[in-house]
Formats: structure tokens, sequence, C-alpha cells
């Protein structure tokens, strides 16, 4: 065959491919058009993490596609916006990220994951949830979650309603800090062993054990490993050589050396 021929014969075969791609993406926007979303009995919520908690429900969903964007069933496929269903559903606290698409038969379908908090923050007033990240948000209505609480004066207002970071980098630090204390004893004997964390005044930090009277000042949250081998110290070398509850203060704030008073 010849290069003219050849060369001819692949221009029409391109073409012909173009016209077809043209032909049926029009039929498929044509098709997007005419069908239709589903009405909210067919909404599909997917919460992939509800076995460890149960903040969201479908019927949270539901409310909020129904106050915040409004009417969607019957509206053409290529209608709904699922950019902005997915904003305003990450838009409330206690999820983390979200995607919603429509598949074939119009159904929308929503999955997202939730928000899981490490710390619960009280000030005697308000109190909120921290995750790992230092994101603050409030307690939920629906469902709750077991972590260690941290209570008394938090160095920052514990606002009622409030989520997101804080912008105050010395107060972002000492949360990051008291985070990083709690995830250190996470998976560890003081993870069930210290029943309380109370904050003074000036920010540093009061551990109370499950039993005994001590009290243990552990002072700002950093040098926390070294801490800790001071409190397995007093446990292992201290305590037993005494009476229980001779000893009422713990001072674990300086390098290599226990203070213990009566």
């Amino acid at each position: 065959m010849k290069p003219f021929i050849r060369h001819s014969l692949g221009l029409l075969l391109i073409a012909a491919c173009a016209a077809v791609w043209v032909l049926t993406t029009g039929m498929a926007q044509r098709e997007l058009r005419t069908r239709t979303c589903q009405g909210k009995g067919k909404l599909q919520v997917t919460v992939t993490d509800s076995l460890e908690r149960r903040f969201v429900a479908r019927a949270d969903v539901q409310e909020w596609l129904d106050k915040e964007y409004g009417a969607y069933a019957g509206l053409p496929l290529d209608s709904v916006d699922l950019t902005r269903i997915e904003k305003l559903i990450c838009s409330h606290s206690a999820v983390r990220d979200c995607e919603a698409w429509i598949t074939d038969d119009g159904v929308l379908h929503v999955e997202l994951s939730q928000r899981q908090p490490v710390i619960r923050l009280e000030d005697g007033q308000n109190a909120c949830y921290a995750d790992e990240t230092g994101y603050l948000f409030p307690l939920q209505s629906r469902g709750s979650v077991s972590v260690p609480v941290v209570s008394g004066k938090i160095p920052f207002p514990v606002q009622k309603g409030f989520k997101g970071y804080l912008e105050e980098p010395e107060k972002a630090l000492w949360l990051d800090r008291v985070i990083s204390l709690i995830g250190y004893m996470e998976g560890t004997v003081w993870e069930k062993d210290i029943r309380k964390i109370n904050v003074r005044s000036d920010g540093e930090l009061l551990l109370y054990p499950v039993e005994g009277k001590e009290e243990f000042l552990f002072g700002p949250p950093v040098r926390i490993p070294e801490k800790f081998k001071l409190l397995t110290a007093y446990y292992k070398s201290v305590a037993p050589s005494k009476d229980p509850g001779y000893y009422s203060k713990v001072d674990l704030r300086y390098r290599n050396q226990l203070v213990c008073k009566k």
C-alpha cells in the first residue's frame, strides 16, 4: 500500500474515532441531564469508623443536607454540586473527611470518617475534645469517647462550640506537649494507673494515681520519659520503704532527683 493511501486511511480512522467520541460524550451528557437524583429515602451514608465512635449517623447527614444544601431530589445528576456537599459535611466538627458521589441509578452516596479524640479538656465551665493534631472540637450530642481528662486552669479559653486550631503558638505548643504526654502513657502501665491530670494556674501539671494519696508534681509537659523514669523509681525504691500514704507530695521536676514531702 502506498504511503499516501496509508496516511489517508489513518486520518479517516482518527476522524471516525473522534466522531464516535463526540457522539457518545454528547449522549452521556444528555443522559445526565435527563436522569435525576433520587430522594432522601435512597441516600446511602457510610461512616467508616462507626464501630470505634458514634458521633455521626445517617440521620445527621440527612439533616445537614436538608438544612444547608436544600433539595437535591429530582435534580439532574449533573446539577448536584458534590463538592459543595462534601464541604458542608466536613464543616461539622466531628467529621474528619468526606467523599460524595452519585451512582448511575441516581443514588447519592456519602462516605465519611470521624475525628478521633485523644484528650478531653475541662476548665470547670466548658469542655472540649482535642485530636492528635491539636484540633479542638466540642463534645458531641451523639455518642461519647473515653479518653484521658485534663482539667483545671487550662492556659487558654475552652470556648463553647469552638472548633479549630489554637492560633497563639505558645498555647498551641502547650497543648501539643500535653497530647504527647497522653501519647507516651498510652499502652503503658500509666494509662490505667494515673486517674487524673490537673493543671495549676501556672500551666504545670499534677498527676494523681488510682491507688494512693500522692500528688505528683509533673511540672510543664516536657522531658516526659525522664519524669516517668523518676515516677517508676519512686514506686520501686521509695514507696516500698515507707508505710502507705507516708508521702503526700512527690516532685518530679528536677533532673535525676526525686523530692518527696510528707
